[in-house]
């Protein structure tokens, strides 16, 4: 019996160890470090990221390069010999980037198809400055808290000033994902003038994003003096939580420290609901007629 069951099991192990090898996959960490992915022109090569991404492509491979994506899964398969590139992998829901550096070469003789790459994130990644504060049990203070948002263990105002910052002044690779925030919608049209109404600046709004019920906007301002500028958030006028200038002072106009930006942080509401009301032009005086040719009007329409 034993001797009659080997050739079954034999054959029922190659079976098995063709079946796991056919659908391989290639576990790539990643730990802020670019990953490669070499492909073979004329192969798909699938990576998946199990989250919805987008996914940057350099303008000077997109006519070698076919790119889909489905369902946390990305298809690439390349037409043409392609140099080492290197791809973003844009979390949608966060912002976070995925750094992935793909080289196309052409195939080789007896070469075995490329198998599937699914990246993880690694373990030791940290948090994030943005991430929620551990969660108490009802029975810590007798009471249930799930009517109240979780607390984060870095203040709103703050994650969202630096998260504005870098945005503007960070390479976009460098920009640390927080789980919630996102691009809010602002109005171009939006008047500053009062925002610093003693100081010779010109404001103009660059871009807002929002967290929970808190808004952050960055505005520019512009020097339009000769001379240099101290920035005091004690002078600007209007309804906000926290403001912080990226530069102290401004420099002269026409120089490179002529300008910088302001986040302003409101809660509840934009910026422009946190604006104190333009005040209008003084309505220009109306020619009214001297005082005495008006007497004597009067004293004319009593004399009849």
């Amino acid at each position: 019996m034993t001797r009659r069951l080997l050739p079954v099991l034999s054959g029922l192990a190659l079976t098995l160890a063709s079946i796991s090898q056919s659908r391989a996959v290639e576990i790539l960490h990643w730990a802020r470090l670019p990953l490669a992915v070499p492909l073979v022109v004329g192969q798909e090569r699938v990576i998946f990221v199990d989250r919805n991404v987008r996914v940057g492509v350099p303008p000077g491979i997109a006519s070698h390069l076919r790119v889909q994506s489905a369902g946390g899964a990305i298809y690439l398969r390349a037409s043409d010999p392609i140099l080492p590139t290197r791809l973003q992998l844009q979390d949608v829901a966060t912002g976070a980037l995925i750094l992935v550096d793909i080289a196309a070469e052409a195939p080789k003789e007896g070469q075995s198809p490329l198998e599937p790459v699914r990246i993880v994130e690694d373990d030791a990644a940290t948090t994030g400055y943005g991430a929620l504060a551990p969660s108490r049990s009802a029975d810590d203070d007798g009471a249930s808290d799930t009517a109240k948002p979780a607390p984060r263990e870095t203040p709103v105002p703050v994650i969202l000033t630096r998260y504005a910052a870098q945005s503007l002044y960070a390479p976009l690779r460098t920009v640390e994902p927080v789980a919630g925030i996102g691009r809010a919608n602002l109005r171009r049209d939006l008047s500053l003038r009062m925002l610093l109404p003693t100081l010779p600046v010109r404001a103009r709004a660059l871009a807002a994003w929002r967290l929970e019920d808190q808004w952050v906007t960055a505005v520019r301002l512009t020097n339009t003096s000769p001379d240099w500028l101290d920035l005091d958030p004690r002078a600007l006028q209007g309804d906000f939580v926290a403001a912080t200038f990226q530069h102290p002072n401004l420099g002269p106009a026409g120089q490179p420290t002529d300008t910088t930006v302001v986040y302003l942080v409101t809660r509840g509401h934009g910026l422009g609901a946190a604006l104190l009301p333009a005040i209008a032009p003084i309505d220009p005086v109306v020619n009214l007629p001297p005082a005495g040719a008006a007497g004597r009007a009067e004293g004319h329409a009593d004399a009849q």
